[in-house]
């Protein structure tokens, strides 16, 4: 079999993926991309998948169109194996690809559930939300396990699309890994109050097929009937390929600010997977929003091209919950100290997480929009913020 040659191979074929390849054309427009991604379908948004398509917004909405800057794209593949010193690299069809610089956009995977199988839907893909559509529309009964962001996301959709929902989690409330207590518990209630069944503080034990739907035992043994299980508990990032390679892993593909992987002008890696240094917070992080897969896609790509550009954007992630909405940028952990400005939970607010000395590394916008920038400047000062 002929090996396929290109300038820019991208492995992973994600809205990072898109990002980059505009990042090259911005540097070189003529240079070859090819892109080998394991879904069948080309670059696409993510975040309509539990927001904007439950709400009335059309398929055709989400696609980057990628084909259309002249990148070749190699679909429903995964690749396999990666050889730094040849330059190439091998997909599962056993097909290789020889490049001058490789991306690694290999972004994450949906964490399981040591039981359950094929009961679980683990969302994530637009194949998940074509599986769950009709389902939702026909009135099933729902169990979504998590409260997090993906979890609290798809049981406000799949309750606005008038479905029985019942959530579980083992934290005390919604997002409560993120929120302080006082918004993660008043978020238990909102949901109650909009039909959905919010179990706090109950952890699965099995979930198996019963009759026509399935049976998922709760940890104090109480069974509980739904037509479908639906999981969000987090994503972990694809780093085998990095890994194999001898390559720099921990919690992530470890890159500089420019993106570069392990000291090398040949390797990148961006979006999901990277885990990248933040100047403003002193730190590293991973992120896993589609402000960063755009935002450190794009300049990674053209960093592939030659830009020389650092990354230094703080990005941000937003969410909406039946008629209330937040953005937030920076660290948001509910371990930190917080500072609370907001005329109530259903009003709007600014929630600022502080270090040790007071300092802001995160900031919550609850239904308070446009202030962004704003936000990023207060964390970029690390001034110490004095008590409200």
């Amino acid at each position: 079999m002929k090996m396929r040659s290109t300038s820019y191979l991208i492995v992973g074929g994600g809205l990072t993926a898109d990002s980059a390849c505009r990042g090259i054309r911005e540097r070189d427009p003529d240079g070859s991309i090819l892109v080998v991604g394991d879904e069948p379908h080309p670059p696409y948004l993510r975040p309509p998948l539990s927001k904007a398509l439950w709400k009335g917004d059309d398929e055709s909405t989400i696609w980057r169109g990628t084909e259309e800057l002249g990148v070749e794209l190699r679909l429903g593949r995964r690749v396999v194996t990666l050889d730094l010193d040849a330059h190439t690299v091998t997909d599962d069809g056993g097909e290789s690809y020889s490049f001058e610089r490789l991306l690694l956009a290999t972004g994450g995977r949906p964490r399981l559930l040591p039981f359950g199988g094929e009961q679980v839907v683990y969302f994530r893909t637009l194949d998940d939300y074509r599986q769950l559509r009709p389902l939702a529309d026909g009135g099933a009964r729902f169990c979504v396990i998590g409260g997090g962001f993906i979890g609290s996301e798809i049981a406000a959709a799949l309750a606005l699309d008038n479905c029985p929902v019942t959530m579980v989690f083992p934290e005390s409330g919604i997002c409560a890994r993120i929120f302080p207590e006082e918004l993660s518990t008043a978020l238990n209630d909102y949901y109650r109050s909009h039909g959905v069944d919010v179990l706090t503080g109950v952890s699965v034990t099995a979930i198996e097929r019963h009759g026509a739907g399935t049976q998922v035992t709760l940890g104090y043994g109480r069974p509980l009937e739904a037509d479908v299980v639906v999981a969000g508990i987090g994503i972990e990032p694809n780093t085998e390929l990095a890994t194999d390679a001898g390559l720099p892993v921990a919690n992530g593909i470890v890159v500089d600010v420019y993106g570069r992987v392990g000291g090398r002008e040949d390797v990148f890696a961006a979006g999901d997977v990277a885990r990248f240094p933040v100047p403003a917070l002193g730190a590293e992080m991973r992120a896993e929003h589609e402000d960063h897969a755009k935002s450190h896609g794009r300049l990674v790509g053209a960093n592939m091209a030659g830009a020389g550009e650092r990354y230094d954007h703080l990005p941000f992630f937003y969410s909406d919950l039946f008629d209330l909405g937040y953005e937030a940028v920076g660290e948001l952990d509910a371990r930190l100290n917080t500072l609370i400005d907001w005329t109530g939970f259903e009003g709007e607010g600014t929630i600022t997480y502080l270090d040790g000395e007071r300092r802001p590394r995160g900031v919550l916008l609850w239904n308070r929009f446009g202030q962004l920038d704003a936000a990023r400047e207060l964390i970029r000062a690390r001034e110490p913020v004095a008590q409200g």
